[in-house]
């Protein structure tokens, strides 16, 4: 019994791993949602092919199983990428580092109050350079620029 689950976790890494290969760009995620994309593939496609091809032990049969869980999980990545992540799947943007999903490794990492306070200091350094852009262009005096940047850094 735990022979056949250690099976089916290890076939599942592998195909979901496989699959994460086939699509393009990083896809930054935990072991066991690679595993669950690799099992679910090998249940669906695994499945679909059995039915057409037979589930007989011969090679033929054995290669075209693989194959279809192979694709069904590279399926669901890619479904999992477009329509949760909202990232395209080719494209110079398939290659950027999702912002959503669980798989994201400062996630892992990271506290939400903690990603907030970062979030909040990229806010104010934006603001802080927009403030010395119009510094620069004299729209704020010397005081007036001063006055706004402690006030933005007193917010952290």
């Amino acid at each position: 019994m735990i022979g056949a689950i250690v099976q089916v976790l290890v076939s599942g890494f592998i195909i979901g791993a496989l699959a994460r290969w086939a699509v393009p760009g990083p896809d930054p995620m935990s072991v066991w949602m690679t595993i669950l994309f690799g099992v679910l593939g090998s249940f669906i496609g695994g499945g679909i092919a059995a039915a057409i091809f037979g589930a007989e032990q011969d090679s033929g049969s054995v290669f075209a199983i693989l194959i279809g869980s192979i694709l069904a999980s590279t399926l669901l990545v890619i479904a999992y990428r477009r329509f949760y992540q909202h990232r395209p799947i080719t494209g110079p943007e398939a290659h950027t580092r999702p912002s959503k999903g669980p798989g994201r490794i400062g996630d892992l990492f990271t506290s939400p109050a903690k990603r907030a306070r970062a979030t909040d200091r990229s806010d104010v350094a934006a603001q802080i350079q927009k403030l010395s852009e119009l510094h620069d262009e004299g729209v704020l005096s010397d005081e007036e620029f001063e006055q706004k940047k402690a006030d933005l850094m007193a917010r952290l």
